[in-house]
């Protein structure tokens, strides 16, 4: 594996991950304003988002049931997961050109990401 080849894998997983996760809220986008674009909102009253709007597990479901706002939100998660996935391309590129401080580097970011997203989580 080479510098060349890992980022042409990293150039085309952004890509993909970016149009990918822009078709899927585009989608759930048309499919809520289809389904909801002639309700009456009531701008006064604000209450937190049902789980299956914040929970992992609820959101895939959701989608796969095809409910708009899970569609949209899954969207938003493959958004999120690119610069994830991105980065743990790069840690085992890195790993398979055996270049340890890149390898290093790459961990602590991926091990930040993570713990950023998690407690994130916990918190809300």
């Amino acid at each position: 594996m080479t510098d060349s080849k890992i980022e042409r894998l990293i150039a085309a997983l952004l890509r993909a991950g970016v149009l990918v996760a822009g078709a899927v809220v585009l989608a759930g986008g048309c499919y809520y304003v289809a389904a909801h674009g002639a309700d009456i909102v009531d701008y006064h009253k604000f209450g937190a988002q049902p789980d299956t709007d914040r929970l992992l597990h609820r959101i895939v479901g959701g989608a796969i049931a095809l409910r708009p706002r899970s569609v949209i939100q899954l969207g938003v998660l493959l958004l999120i997961a690119t610069p994830i996935l991105r980065v743990t391309v790069s840690l085992v590129g890195f790993a398979m050109e055996r270049d340890r401080l890149y390898v290093t580097i790459a961990a602590i970011v991926l091990a930040l990401l993570v713990y950023s997203l998690t407690s994130g989580m916990a918190g809300g």
